[in-house]
């Protein structure tokens, strides 16, 4: 394998310290998509959105009440607060 540069070192650095971020703004990205989707999609929504959640260290528990109920706003309301968290 070859040696990686300072500026490749830089970036991967930059991705692992801005990993919840990054995670935090995907979970914002899907509640809007939950609100629109339906049947499958909205299914396919949610398993992405689980391990999402879960990357931000979300108990299991939560997660599986926030898909049995749901509603994206509920989901929206748990962003806010991981939001002010970070």
């Amino acid at each position: 394998m070859p040696k990686r540069s300072k500026y490749q070192q830089k970036v991967i650095k930059n991705y692992y310290d801005n990993r919840e971020a990054i995670a935090l703004q995907r979970v914002s990205e899907l509640v809007t998509e939950l609100y629109l989707a339906e049947g499958k999609q909205r299914l396919r929504h949610w398993k992405t959105l689980r391990s999402h959640l879960e990357k931000l260290g979300v108990s299991t528990a939560q997660i599986d009440h926030l898909q049995q109920q749901d509603r994206p706003e509920l989901v929206a309301q748990l962003v806010k607060s991981l939001d002010g968290q970070l």
